[in-house]
């Protein structure tokens, strides 16, 4: 198996580690309640931007690029833009029932993207021998309602509040509106 690697999959792999290392830092806040490592969590998702960036230049740079390559970047993705976002989430206070339910769509949404991307990409590659541009957002794009999430548990303002019946955090809403825009066949976004 080991022969079946390439450069560029050992920062796929940095990437997918980044996302897990976040995840056991939300854990670790909700046993201590020490705030630095929900802070730390929310850090390492944008390292595993970094890394995720990384892959694929290094793989275009080599020509390394294999559909092993493209199917370990989706699951590291999954683990560090989906997983990873939610669980921090979760660990800052989203948890009502409602929270719980919008979180498990954003990472379903998550999910679906890249399994789509990965069963397209030799369609949408067929003319120009390169994918020119993304159906609906990509999951790095998680980062946003992350980083807004962080900023009202920095300013100790997430509370909750009764929306059609259901009680959960507003700032959950743009994880709801982040996996919809994951999802979108219409919404087309140029690829760098």
């Amino acid at each position: 198996m080991l022969r079946d690697f390439h450069l560029a999959d050992l920062f796929t792999f940095a990437n997918g580690f980044c996302g897990v290392a976040a995840l056991f830092a939300a854990m670790r806040f909700l046993s201590t309640r020490d705030r630095r490592y929900l802070y730390g969590a929310t850090l390492l998702v944008p390292l595993a931007l970094v890394f995720d960036v990384l892959d694929g230049r290094v793989a275009r740079w080599r020509h390394g690029g294999s559909p092993m390559g493209r199917e370990l970047d989706s699951l590291a993705d999954v683990i560090s833009f989906g997983v990873a976002p939610a669980a921090i989430a979760f660990a800052a206070g989203l948890d009502r029932a409602a929270d719980q339910a919008i979180l498990m769509y954003f990472v379903g949404c998550g999910v679906s993207r890249l399994a789509r991307y990965n069963v397209t990409a030799a369609d949408l590659s067929r003319e120009t021998g390169k994918v020119t541009y993304f159906e609906g957002t990509p999951i790095p794009t998680s980062i946003v309602p992350l980083g807004v999430l962080m900023l009202a548990f920095h300013y100790r303002s997430l509370y909750p509040v009764r929306v059609l019946g259901l009680e959960l955090h507003l700032v959950t809403l743009l994880f709801l509106l982040s996996g919809s825009l994951m999802i979108s066949k219409t919404l087309r976004i140029p690829k760098p």
